[in-house]
């Protein structure tokens, strides 16, 4: 029951960051650079939050183990482990290489507009891919074989 739990829990969390990203989206993308860079200074030590993510797939995976006897349940842990690890991809893919082009955004690249796009769109995106593995995960943890 506890590995039912925290994965239930930490995919949840997982979500909080992301999603936060997504409800401010539209009123940062019309910022003007200056602005924006001074709101980016907010995500200080955020990386702290990120290690939710980590946490969820090694519950996810454990959840997995746990239920390997319900193919459904198997199937919809598989599913959120999958979900995880696609917006691990994201991140690495298009949100973390503007971490490192900005220096987290202490540094203004010349085309910041791009950069900011890349990193605002990969968390709005990454929000629905979490929020999909927190459904799986939940789903495959309440799930009781018949």
């Amino acid at each position: 029951m506890i590995i039912r739990f925290l994965a239930i829990i930490l995919t949840g969390l997982a979500v909080i960051a992301p999603a936060a990203h997504l409800f401010e989206l539209r009123h940062k993308m019309q910022m003007s650079e200056q602005d924006y860079f001074v709101v980016q200074r907010i995500y200080v030590g955020w990386w702290v939050v990120g290690l939710f993510l980590p946490a969820s797939l090694i519950a996810n995976l454990a959840l997995a183990v746990e239920v390997r006897a319900d193919k459904l349940a198997l199937w919809l842990a598989g599913a959120a482990i999958a979900l995880i690890i696609v917006n691990l991809a994201i991140f690495l893919i298009w949100t973390n290489p503007v971490n490192v082009a900005t220096d987290n955004w202490t540094v203004r690249p010349e085309d910041w507009q791009t950069s900011r796009r890349h990193w605002e769109y990969s968390h709005a995106v990454n929000a629905g891919v979490t929020l999909l593995a927190f459904c799986a995960a939940t789903l495959a943890a309440l799930r009781m074989k018949a």
